[in-house]
Protein backbone atom coordinates (compact mmCIF):
# COMPACT_ATOMS: atom_id res chain seq x y z
CA UNK A 1 0.00 0.00 0.00
CA UNK A 2 1.32 3.57 -0.76
CA UNK A 3 0.52 6.06 1.87
CA UNK A 4 1.45 10.18 1.72
CA UNK A 5 1.74 11.27 5.15
CA UNK A 6 1.04 15.40 5.14
CA UNK A 7 2.63 16.99 7.96
CA UNK A 8 3.73 20.04 8.71
CA UNK A 9 6.30 18.92 11.57
CA UNK A 10 8.58 15.78 10.65
CA UNK A 11 12.07 14.84 11.63
CA UNK A 12 14.46 16.26 12.76
CA UNK A 13 12.06 17.88 15.08
CA UNK A 14 11.27 15.18 17.56
CA UNK A 15 7.05 14.35 16.78
CA UNK A 16 5.67 10.70 16.64
CA UNK A 17 4.84 10.96 13.20
CA UNK A 18 8.00 10.33 12.52
CA UNK A 19 7.82 6.90 14.17
CA UNK A 20 4.63 6.17 12.49
CA UNK A 21 5.76 6.46 9.14
CA UNK A 22 8.94 4.30 10.10
CA UNK A 23 6.02 1.89 11.32
CA UNK A 24 3.49 2.13 8.79
CA UNK A 25 6.76 1.21 6.41
CA UNK A 26 7.88 -1.75 8.54
CA UNK A 27 4.16 -3.19 8.24
CA UNK A 28 4.98 -3.03 4.74
CA UNK A 29 3.61 -0.30 3.43
CA UNK A 30 5.55 2.23 1.01
CA UNK A 31 5.89 5.90 2.74
CA UNK A 32 6.55 9.04 1.42
CA UNK A 33 6.24 12.01 3.88
CA UNK A 34 4.99 16.26 2.43
CA UNK A 35 6.56 18.46 5.27
CA UNK A 36 8.13 22.25 5.69
CA UNK A 37 11.32 22.89 6.94
CA UNK A 38 12.15 22.69 10.75
CA UNK A 39 12.09 24.90 13.20
CA UNK A 40 9.92 24.00 16.38
CA UNK A 41 10.31 24.35 19.06
CA UNK A 42 12.90 26.91 18.90
CA UNK A 43 11.33 28.96 15.94
CA UNK A 44 14.62 29.12 13.91
CA UNK A 45 15.07 27.26 11.33
CA UNK A 46 17.09 24.38 11.85
CA UNK A 47 21.15 23.72 10.75
CA UNK A 48 21.43 22.07 7.03
CA UNK A 49 18.16 23.83 5.70
CA UNK A 50 16.70 27.25 4.80
CA UNK A 51 13.13 28.47 4.76
CA UNK A 52 12.49 29.04 0.96
CA UNK A 53 12.75 27.00 -1.60
CA UNK A 54 11.99 23.24 -1.95
CA UNK A 55 13.98 20.17 -0.76
CA UNK A 56 14.36 16.51 -0.77
CA UNK A 57 15.88 13.80 1.41
CA UNK A 58 15.33 10.76 3.04
CA UNK A 59 14.53 9.83 6.80
CA UNK A 60 15.25 6.24 7.37
CA UNK A 61 14.76 5.17 3.63
CA UNK A 62 11.72 6.97 3.52
CA UNK A 63 11.16 9.59 0.92
CA UNK A 64 10.81 13.59 2.83
CA UNK A 65 9.65 16.18 0.33
CA UNK A 66 9.74 19.90 2.06
CA UNK A 67 8.14 23.30 1.05
CA UNK A 68 8.82 26.22 1.75
CA UNK A 69 7.85 27.53 5.27
CA UNK A 70 8.02 30.62 7.17
CA UNK A 71 9.50 30.03 10.56
CA UNK A 72 7.58 30.43 13.40
CA UNK A 73 9.83 32.70 15.83
CA UNK A 74 9.46 32.70 19.58
CA UNK A 75 7.01 35.27 21.43
CA UNK A 76 4.92 36.51 18.26
CA UNK A 77 1.62 35.72 17.48
CA UNK A 78 1.39 37.34 14.24
CA UNK A 79 4.91 35.17 13.00
CA UNK A 80 3.14 31.82 14.54
CA UNK A 81 -0.10 32.69 12.86
CA UNK A 82 2.15 33.21 9.62
CA UNK A 83 3.94 30.14 10.22
CA UNK A 84 0.95 27.89 10.26
CA UNK A 85 -0.37 30.05 7.09
CA UNK A 86 2.46 29.52 4.96
CA UNK A 87 2.53 25.78 5.45
CA UNK A 88 -0.96 25.05 4.32
CA UNK A 89 -0.39 27.53 1.37
CA UNK A 90 3.19 26.10 0.61
CA UNK A 91 1.63 22.79 0.79
CA UNK A 92 -1.57 23.74 -1.40
CA UNK A 93 0.54 25.07 -4.68
CA UNK A 94 4.20 23.21 -4.06
CA UNK A 95 2.72 20.02 -3.03
CA UNK A 96 1.59 19.24 -6.47
CA UNK A 97 3.87 19.65 -8.20
CA UNK A 98 6.68 18.25 -6.40
CA UNK A 99 4.77 14.93 -5.94
CA UNK A 100 3.91 14.94 -9.60
CA UNK A 101 3.29 12.23 -11.57
CA UNK A 102 3.30 9.99 -7.93
CA UNK A 103 0.35 7.89 -6.74
CA UNK A 104 -0.44 6.85 -3.36
CA UNK A 105 -3.57 4.47 -2.37
CA UNK A 106 -4.02 6.83 1.05
CA UNK A 107 -3.31 10.30 2.41
CA UNK A 108 -2.68 10.56 6.01
CA UNK A 109 -2.71 14.20 7.07
CA UNK A 110 -1.14 14.28 11.03
CA UNK A 111 -3.55 16.76 12.71
CA UNK A 112 -1.61 18.33 15.63
CA UNK A 113 -1.97 21.83 15.95
CA UNK A 114 -2.28 23.92 13.09
CA UNK A 115 -5.32 22.06 12.19
CA UNK A 116 -5.13 24.04 8.93
CA UNK A 117 -2.01 21.62 7.92
CA UNK A 118 -4.81 19.21 6.17
CA UNK A 119 -5.61 21.95 3.74
CA UNK A 120 -2.49 20.56 1.59
CA UNK A 121 -3.71 17.16 2.01
CA UNK A 122 -7.27 17.74 1.07
CA UNK A 123 -6.10 19.84 -2.05
CA UNK A 124 -3.56 16.50 -3.13
CA UNK A 125 -6.55 14.21 -2.66
CA UNK A 126 -7.79 16.03 -5.46
CA UNK A 127 -4.31 15.61 -7.54
CA UNK A 128 -4.13 11.84 -6.62
CA UNK A 129 -7.43 10.35 -6.52
CA UNK A 130 -7.25 8.63 -3.31
CA UNK A 131 -8.91 9.17 0.30
CA UNK A 132 -7.42 11.68 2.89
CA UNK A 133 -7.58 10.41 6.92
CA UNK A 134 -6.80 13.11 8.94
CA UNK A 135 -5.92 11.88 12.61
CA UNK A 136 -6.56 14.47 14.63
CA UNK A 137 -4.54 15.23 17.61
CA UNK A 138 -5.90 18.47 18.78
CA UNK A 139 -9.67 19.77 19.04
CA UNK A 140 -9.66 23.38 17.40
CA UNK A 141 -10.78 25.98 18.04
CA UNK A 142 -10.51 24.65 21.80
CA UNK A 143 -7.47 24.23 22.05
CA UNK A 144 -6.75 27.93 20.91
CA UNK A 145 -8.46 29.10 23.38
CA UNK A 146 -7.49 27.05 26.36
CA UNK A 147 -3.65 28.47 25.32
CA UNK A 148 -4.89 31.96 24.90
CA UNK A 149 -3.38 32.08 21.45
CA UNK A 150 -6.47 33.22 19.94
CA UNK A 151 -9.14 34.98 22.70
CA UNK A 152 -11.77 36.94 20.33
CA UNK A 153 -14.96 35.28 19.93
CA UNK A 154 -15.84 35.83 16.63
CA UNK A 155 -12.42 34.88 15.27
CA UNK A 156 -12.76 31.69 17.42
CA UNK A 157 -16.36 31.21 15.60
CA UNK A 158 -14.44 31.33 12.31
CA UNK A 159 -11.78 28.82 13.21
CA UNK A 160 -14.43 26.78 14.44
CA UNK A 161 -16.72 26.76 10.78
CA UNK A 162 -12.67 26.82 8.76
CA UNK A 163 -12.72 23.56 10.88
CA UNK A 164 -15.64 22.02 9.78
CA UNK A 165 -14.95 22.50 6.01
CA UNK A 166 -11.74 20.42 6.49
CA UNK A 167 -13.69 17.78 8.09
CA UNK A 168 -16.23 17.63 5.73
CA UNK A 169 -13.80 17.47 2.69
CA UNK A 170 -11.62 14.52 4.53
CA UNK A 171 -12.82 11.00 3.73
CA UNK A 172 -12.08 9.74 7.44
CA UNK A 173 -11.35 11.17 10.62
CA UNK A 174 -9.10 9.15 13.06
CA UNK A 175 -8.90 10.71 16.87
CA UNK A 176 -6.46 9.85 19.62
CA UNK A 177 -9.01 9.93 22.58
CA UNK A 178 -11.69 8.52 22.65
CA UNK A 179 -12.96 11.47 24.20
CA UNK A 180 -13.08 13.69 21.05
CA UNK A 181 -15.58 11.28 19.51
CA UNK A 182 -18.32 13.14 19.55
CA UNK A 183 -16.53 16.74 19.30
CA UNK A 184 -15.53 15.70 15.92
CA UNK A 185 -18.35 13.82 14.66
CA UNK A 186 -20.51 16.94 15.45
CA UNK A 187 -18.15 18.89 13.96
CA UNK A 188 -17.65 16.25 10.54
CA UNK A 189 -21.53 15.55 10.11
CA UNK A 190 -21.57 12.36 7.70
CA UNK A 191 -17.49 11.71 8.14
CA UNK A 192 -16.66 8.37 9.88
CA UNK A 193 -14.86 9.09 13.19
CA UNK A 194 -13.03 5.93 14.30
CA UNK A 195 -10.67 6.01 17.40
CA UNK A 196 -6.72 5.32 16.80
CA UNK A 197 -4.63 6.43 19.91
CA UNK A 198 -1.25 7.64 19.77
CA UNK A 199 1.80 4.65 19.76
CA UNK A 200 4.55 4.52 22.21
CA UNK A 201 8.28 5.35 21.37
CA UNK A 202 10.27 2.60 19.22
CA UNK A 203 13.22 3.53 20.82
CA UNK A 204 11.22 1.44 23.81
CA UNK A 205 10.53 -1.25 21.90
CA UNK A 206 14.20 -1.96 20.02
CA UNK A 207 16.36 0.25 22.37
CA UNK A 208 19.51 0.95 20.97
CA UNK A 209 22.73 0.17 22.55
CA UNK A 210 24.03 2.83 24.82
CA UNK A 211 26.75 4.96 23.29
CA UNK A 212 29.99 4.73 25.78
CA UNK A 213 29.93 7.47 28.35
CA UNK A 214 28.31 8.68 31.58
CA UNK A 215 24.17 8.67 31.53
CA UNK A 216 22.39 11.65 30.05
CA UNK A 217 20.90 12.45 33.22
CA UNK A 218 22.54 11.28 36.88
CA UNK A 219 20.01 11.43 39.52
CA UNK A 220 21.46 12.04 42.87
CA UNK A 221 20.00 9.21 45.57
CA UNK A 222 16.47 9.72 47.01
CA UNK A 223 12.94 9.64 44.90
CA UNK A 224 12.99 11.68 42.30
CA UNK A 225 10.49 12.52 40.12
CA UNK A 226 10.58 12.96 36.31
CA UNK A 227 8.64 16.01 34.09
CA UNK A 228 9.88 14.78 30.24
CA UNK A 229 8.68 17.15 27.04
CA UNK A 230 7.22 20.01 26.62
CA UNK A 231 7.58 23.17 29.55
CA UNK A 232 4.65 24.87 27.99
CA UNK A 233 1.60 26.91 29.03
CA UNK A 234 -0.39 24.05 28.31
CA UNK A 235 1.19 21.54 31.26
CA UNK A 236 0.59 24.01 33.84
CA UNK A 237 4.19 23.86 35.04
CA UNK A 238 3.87 26.50 37.81
CA UNK A 239 2.06 23.08 39.70
CA UNK A 240 5.06 21.30 39.14
CA UNK A 241 6.88 24.69 41.22
CA UNK A 242 4.17 25.03 43.66
CA UNK A 243 4.24 21.29 45.11
CA UNK A 244 8.26 21.50 45.20
CA UNK A 245 7.80 24.17 47.20
CA UNK A 246 5.41 22.42 49.91
CA UNK A 247 8.20 19.65 49.68
CA UNK A 248 11.16 21.68 50.01
CA UNK A 249 11.89 20.27 53.78
CA UNK A 250 11.97 16.76 52.16
CA UNK A 251 15.43 16.17 50.85
CA UNK A 252 15.17 12.98 49.88
CA UNK A 253 12.69 14.32 47.03
CA UNK A 254 13.01 16.39 44.14
CA UNK A 255 11.67 17.52 40.99
CA UNK A 256 13.68 17.07 37.45
CA UNK A 257 12.19 18.56 34.70
CA UNK A 258 13.93 17.17 31.19
CA UNK A 259 12.76 19.25 28.16
CA UNK A 260 12.13 22.78 26.65
CA UNK A 261 9.43 25.08 25.81
CA UNK A 262 8.04 28.51 26.53
CA UNK A 263 8.16 28.39 30.28
CA UNK A 264 11.06 26.68 30.95
CA UNK A 265 13.08 30.04 31.87
CA UNK A 266 9.92 31.14 34.24
CA UNK A 267 10.53 27.67 35.95
CA UNK A 268 14.20 28.04 36.19
CA UNK A 269 14.08 31.50 37.58
CA UNK A 270 11.13 31.01 39.92
CA UNK A 271 12.96 27.55 41.25
CA UNK A 272 15.97 30.31 42.46
CA UNK A 273 13.66 33.04 43.26
CA UNK A 274 11.94 30.39 45.74
CA UNK A 275 15.10 28.65 46.71
CA UNK A 276 13.83 25.49 45.75
CA UNK A 277 17.10 23.61 45.52
CA UNK A 278 14.44 20.21 44.71
CA UNK A 279 14.06 21.68 41.12
CA UNK A 280 16.96 20.42 38.61
CA UNK A 281 16.61 21.34 35.01
CA UNK A 282 19.46 19.27 32.75
CA UNK A 283 18.24 20.40 29.64
CA UNK A 284 16.64 18.76 26.42
CA UNK A 285 18.16 14.98 24.92
CA UNK A 286 17.60 13.06 22.10
CA UNK A 287 14.82 10.99 21.79
CA UNK A 288 17.46 7.84 21.67
CA UNK A 289 18.47 8.80 25.27
CA UNK A 290 14.71 8.81 26.55
CA UNK A 291 14.19 5.22 27.91
CA UNK A 292 17.44 5.42 29.71
CA UNK A 293 16.10 8.47 31.66
CA UNK A 294 12.92 7.64 31.97
CA UNK A 295 14.05 4.36 33.20
CA UNK A 296 16.20 5.69 36.19
CA UNK A 297 13.72 8.36 37.83
CA UNK A 298 12.33 7.07 40.32
CA UNK A 299 8.41 8.54 38.91
CA UNK A 300 7.10 9.80 36.27
CA UNK A 301 4.95 13.53 35.97
CA UNK A 302 2.56 14.24 33.27
CA UNK A 303 0.92 17.57 34.21
CA UNK A 304 -1.90 19.44 32.12
CA UNK A 305 -3.77 23.02 32.71
CA UNK A 306 -7.20 22.61 34.31
CA UNK A 307 -9.75 23.13 31.23
CA UNK A 308 -12.01 21.16 29.28
CA UNK A 309 -10.12 20.98 25.95
CA UNK A 310 -7.29 19.17 28.18
CA UNK A 311 -9.57 16.97 29.52
CA UNK A 312 -10.06 15.22 26.56
CA UNK A 313 -6.92 14.70 25.62
CA UNK A 314 -4.62 12.11 26.38
CA UNK A 315 -0.99 13.40 26.07
CA UNK A 316 1.80 11.48 24.11
CA UNK A 317 3.99 11.15 26.72
CA UNK A 318 1.80 8.94 28.94
CA UNK A 319 2.36 6.24 26.53
CA UNK A 320 6.03 6.88 27.01
CA UNK A 321 5.71 6.58 30.48
CA UNK A 322 3.78 3.54 30.65
CA UNK A 323 6.46 1.87 28.31
CA UNK A 324 9.20 2.82 30.61
CA UNK A 325 7.58 0.51 33.29
CA UNK A 326 8.21 3.00 36.37
CA UNK A 327 5.37 4.68 38.22
CA UNK A 328 3.56 7.06 36.63
CA UNK A 329 2.23 10.57 38.61
CA UNK A 330 -0.82 12.64 36.67
CA UNK A 331 -1.85 16.14 37.75
CA UNK A 332 -4.50 15.89 34.68
CA UNK A 333 -7.88 15.85 34.52
CA UNK A 334 -10.54 13.27 31.60
CA UNK A 335 -8.55 10.48 29.96
CA UNK A 336 -5.55 10.95 30.49
CA UNK A 337 -5.96 10.07 34.25
CA UNK A 338 -8.38 7.74 32.84
CA UNK A 339 -6.14 5.89 31.14
CA UNK A 340 -3.34 6.22 34.46
CA UNK A 341 -6.16 4.90 36.81
CA UNK A 342 -7.52 1.98 34.22
CA UNK A 343 -3.76 0.97 33.55
CA UNK A 344 -3.33 0.66 37.49
CA UNK A 345 0.34 2.26 36.39
CA UNK A 346 0.26 5.27 39.60
CA UNK A 347 -1.90 8.01 41.13
CA UNK A 348 -3.57 10.42 39.07
CA UNK A 349 -4.67 13.74 40.44
CA UNK A 350 -6.83 16.92 39.85
CA UNK A 351 -5.41 19.26 37.13
CA UNK A 352 -3.69 22.18 38.94
CA UNK A 353 -3.75 21.33 42.72
CA UNK A 354 -0.21 21.41 43.74
CA UNK A 355 -0.96 20.32 47.25
CA UNK A 356 -2.62 16.82 46.34
CA UNK A 357 0.55 16.64 43.68
CA UNK A 358 2.80 17.16 46.60
CA UNK A 359 0.63 14.37 48.58
CA UNK A 360 0.46 11.63 45.68
CA UNK A 361 4.11 12.29 45.57
CA UNK A 362 4.65 11.76 49.13
CA UNK A 363 2.41 8.83 49.09
CA UNK A 364 4.86 7.07 46.84
CA UNK A 365 7.50 7.72 48.19
CA UNK A 366 6.65 5.99 51.34
CA UNK A 367 6.01 2.83 49.34
CA UNK A 368 7.85 -0.31 49.53
CA UNK A 369 9.76 -1.33 46.24
CA UNK A 370 8.12 -3.98 45.40
CA UNK A 371 4.89 -1.59 45.27
CA UNK A 372 6.82 1.12 42.99
CA UNK A 373 7.58 -2.24 40.40
CA UNK A 374 3.95 -3.50 40.57
CA UNK A 375 3.02 -0.25 39.24
CA UNK A 376 5.43 -0.48 36.48
CA UNK A 377 4.82 -3.76 35.44
CA UNK A 378 1.05 -2.87 35.28
CA UNK A 379 1.84 0.18 33.42
CA UNK A 380 4.19 -1.84 30.73
CA UNK A 381 1.05 -4.49 30.65
CA UNK A 382 -1.02 -1.81 29.39
CA UNK A 383 1.03 0.19 26.99
CA UNK A 384 1.76 -3.32 25.10
CA UNK A 385 -1.87 -4.38 25.32
CA UNK A 386 -2.92 -0.58 23.87
CA UNK A 387 -0.06 1.51 22.81
CA UNK A 388 2.42 -1.08 21.01
CA UNK A 389 3.51 0.51 17.91
CA UNK A 390 3.70 -2.59 15.67
CA UNK A 391 0.62 -3.48 16.66
CA UNK A 392 -1.36 0.17 16.11
CA UNK A 393 0.47 0.50 12.42
CA UNK A 394 -0.74 -2.87 11.52
CA UNK A 395 -4.20 -1.77 12.53
CA UNK A 396 -3.73 1.79 10.47
CA UNK A 397 -2.69 0.18 7.34
CA UNK A 398 -6.12 -1.98 7.92
CA UNK A 399 -8.55 1.24 8.40
CA UNK A 400 -6.41 3.26 5.63
CA UNK A 401 -6.67 0.30 3.18
CA UNK A 402 -10.65 -0.16 4.05
CA UNK A 403 -10.49 3.75 3.54
CA UNK A 404 -8.91 3.35 -0.07
CA UNK A 405 -11.54 0.25 -1.35
CA UNK A 406 -14.65 2.43 -0.21
CA UNK A 407 -13.52 5.15 -2.37
CA UNK A 408 -12.75 2.46 -5.41
CA UNK A 409 -16.34 1.31 -4.31
CA UNK A 410 -17.75 4.90 -5.18
CA UNK A 411 -16.03 4.92 -8.42
CA UNK A 412 -13.32 6.96 -7.37
CA UNK A 413 -15.63 9.92 -6.30
CA UNK A 414 -14.12 12.31 -3.72
CA UNK A 415 -15.03 12.90 -0.09
CA UNK A 416 -18.04 15.15 -0.86
CA UNK A 417 -19.67 12.62 -3.27
CA UNK A 418 -17.78 14.21 -6.12
CA UNK A 419 -15.76 12.69 -9.37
Amino acid sequence: MRILVVSQYFWPETFRINEVARSLRDAGAEVEVLTGKPNYPDGAVFDGYRAAGVQREAYHGIPVFRVPMAPRGRGSAVRLALNYLSFALAASVFGPWLLRGRRYDAILAYGNSPILQAIGAIVLKRFKRCPVALWVQDLWPQSLEATGFVKNRHALVAVGWVVHGIYRRCDLLLVQSRAFVDDVAAKSERRKVVYHPNPGELAFDDPAPAAAGPPAVRFDPGFNVLFAGNIGTAQAVETIVEAADRLRERTDIRFVLVGSGSRADWVRDEARRRGLGNVRMPGRFPPEAMPAILGGASALLVTLARNDAFSLTVPSKVQAYLAAGRPVLAALDGEGARVVAESGAGLAVAAEDAQALADAVLRLAAMPQSGLEAMGRRGRAYYDSNFAPDRLAGRLLEILGQAAADRRGRGGSDGDGNR
